[in-house]
């Protein structure tokens, strides 16, 4: 084997070995500029369904959906009552006890500037006559209150100088659950993480939602971060609620996001340094987009 396939063939302990050198504040502070940047230039998009077509429907097992978009600081009041009482209905037995104070913190956050929104609204034969002409404007109008079943709440941020998707909130209701509609949005989060260049999405999960966990962690193979109560301190981890779920996309936010996790595959990863993240991005939207487009037909 020649010395060009050697460095090729490099396993993840060979790379261990080598020292890191540590990053010069000016780095780190360039780093995290740029990082703002596209999260600002991501929080700017008006439509993030703009040019994702197949994403827009979602027809199959007998459940006909459309998704719009939208931003927190114009819902309206309707639509405001609905995302409360789905967060009530759907949220106060994970969180028990504490529900009280963070129900207050969510009607927070469920109204501020940078969130934003996929709204799941009803596409059936019974709601056709309702249908809002203006999808895509990504506001909400009150008659569009009375289709909605669902809704994504996620937000564009900056964590450990990354710049990441975090997703607040996937809520559904109980009657259109376990049809893939969660694995379709969770899909669309993806590709729009990955088309605004964010390195990695990221999300809470209370540790009483055994559903969710469930989900997302064997389904969706999120890892428990690195960042999560139960991974900084173990010993007070154990006694926090949640767990902080993340994918990341390249090589370096697997290792500041999930650390040790990372290493469980190490042919994958060493395929994965040897390949620029710029050429594997676009192929990675294009069959999210294509599984998308056949999950909408029902097929």
């Amino acid at each position: 084997m020649d010395s060009k396939k050697r460095s090729q063939t490099l396993t993840l302990s060979d790379t261990k070995t080598k020292k890191k050198k540590k990053p010069t504040r000016s780095e780190i502070l360039r780093k995290k500029r740029a990082a703002e940047g596209l999260v600002s230039a991501a929080s700017s998009v008006v439509d993030h369904l703009s040019d994702l077509d197949a994403f827009r429907y979602y027809d199959h097992e007998g459940l006909s959906v459309r998704l719009d978009c939208g931003r927190g600081d114009r819902l309206s009041a309707p639509v405001k009552r609905y995302i409360q009482n789905l967060l009530k209905v759907n949220m106060e037995g994970p969180f028990g006890p504490e529900w009280p104070t963070e129900e207050k913190a969510k009607r927070q956050e469920m109204v501020a500037p940078e969130a934003r929104y996929i709204f799941v609204l009803d596409d059936s034969g019974q709601s056709m006559s309702k249908k809002s002409p203006d999808v895509g404007r990504c506001y909400r109008h009150e008659e569009d209150s009375l289709n909605l079943v669902g809704f994504v709440h996620f937000r564009f941020m900056v964590e450990e100088e990354l710049p990441i998707l975090y997703v607040y909130e996937l809520q559904l209701e109980a009657r259109i659950r376990g049809k893939g509609l969660g694995n379709f949005l969770m899909e669309l989060i993806e590709v729009i993480a990955k088309k605004n260049h964010m390195n990695a999405v990221v999300l809470t999960v209370q540790k009483a939602n055994h559903a969710a966990m469930e989900f997302y962690t064997r389904k969706l193979r999120y890892e428990v971060s690195i960042i999560s109560p139960s991974r900084v301190e173990p010993s007070v981890g154990k006694n926090v609620s949640y767990e902080i779920l993340c994918k990341a996309f390249d090589l370096e936010s697997r290792e500041v996001l999930e650390g040790g996790h990372f290493e469980r595959n190490n042919v994958l990863l060493v395929v994965a340094s040897l390949t620029p993240c710029s050429f594997l991005l676009p192929y990675f939207t294009f069959y999210a987009y294509q599984r998308a487009m056949l999950r909408a037909k029902g097929t």
